[in-house]
């Protein structure tokens, strides 16, 4: 999804086998054996949550870590380290990489072109050049979308249905996510469509949150669409509460900031993408070929609605939102 930069850069290298200090009295073929499994090398520039999702879809294929399968974990929020840390995992010589995030995608890409790759990403996998066709990506690459950038779209029809005397509108960008300038088209193409004045305002640390916030309210915005993007959604709390505090009504793009008290969201579930990821990886390790698999894109996208952020900014869902809704939070 995905570029952001939070301020408190964290780097994480987790290598996990079932290799310990006992092993030494292990017989001679149960270390061969460990030693035999392969390695799923994650590369992680999605956040922390996503991962969990990935290993569960690696299980429903068969493979648990440890018993089966090894782990190399190499997770960053600085995206200028995804490189480096794809080289890491190449050198490694893992049997797989599962890239979750859009740098990651791109860094594993550049970093080989025989190690078989499995990305989960929120653009369109052809427009960021990552494979050349949906069906059948070729090479050692194949993956997961969710179409964030698509979804801008719908989101600005869903706050106009929402508050269709509104005039002005907002939107929140990362300026370091890798899709921000088409994510910006996107919404200002909508926009226009609805004939609605847009402001965009960047935010690429928690230090531009305020200031992106307050141009916003003083070019009388009334409404917000915040773009997708992993560095929002691990701030994701930090942004309900500016748009609370604000009194603006903002739909995001992961169903997870409206559970926690946003307003609504317009979103494939990234959750079940991460898995799918996963399945993907188990796939590959039984044999498939990665070019031989279509990249899997979402069957459904859910509008998730909160009743009760709905009542603190005072606002009165319209029944033809209600009734299209997927879920409403009491």
């Amino acid at each position: 999804m995905i570029l952001g930069l939070g301020s408190n850069a964290m780097k994480r290298r987790e290598f996990i086998t079932l290799l310990g200090g006992a092993a030494a009295s292990w017989p001679l073929a149960a270390r061969t054996q460990q030693l035999a499994m392969p390695v799923v090398g994650i590369l992680n520039s999605a956040g922390d949550k996503w991962v969990a999702a990935f290993r569960k879809g690696l299980s429903d294929e068969g493979r648990v870590e440890g018993r089966n399968v090894a782990i190399e974990l190499q997770s960053t929020e600085q995206y200028a380290e995804v490189p480096s840390l794809a080289a890491e995992l190449v050198q490694r010589q893992v049997a797989v990489i599962a890239a979750l995030g859009g740098p990651a995608a791109t860094a594993a890409k550049a970093a080989t072109a025989t190690i078989p790759i499995v990305f989960s990403v929120g653009g369109d996998p052809v427009e960021l050049g990552l494979v050349p066709n949906i069906n059948r990506p070729g090479r050692n690459i194949t993956g997961v979308t969710f179409f964030a950038k698509q979804l801008l779209q719908k989101q600005v029809g869903i706050l106009h249905d929402l508050l269709p005397k509104a005039l002005v509108f907002g939107a929140l960008i990362n300026p370091n996510n890798w899709r921000h300038q088409g994510d910006a088209e996107e919404v200002q193409a909508a926009a226009r469509t609805l004939g609605l004045e847009l402001h965009v305002a960047n935010a690429g640390s928690e230090h531009d949150l305020e200031a992106a916030f307050a141009g916003l309210v003083q070019r009388h915005a009334q409404a917000l669409i915040i773009a997708g993007d992993a560095f929002f959604f691990r701030i994701g709390t930090r942004l309900v509460e500016l748009a609370e505090r604000h009194s603006l009504p903002a739909i995001f793009s992961t169903r997870e900031l409206v559970d926690a008290g946003g307003l609504m969201s317009y979103a494939a579930s990234l959750a079940a993408a991460h898995r799918q990821a996963g399945v993907y990886v188990g796939r590959v390790l039984k044999g498939d070929k990665p070019g031989d698999l279509p990249i899997e894109q979402p069957s459904k996208f859910e509008l998730v609605i909160n009743l009760k952020t709905a009542k603190a900014l005072r606002l009165e869902i319209p029944a033809t939102l209600l009734a299209i809704a997927d879920e409403v939070i009491e």
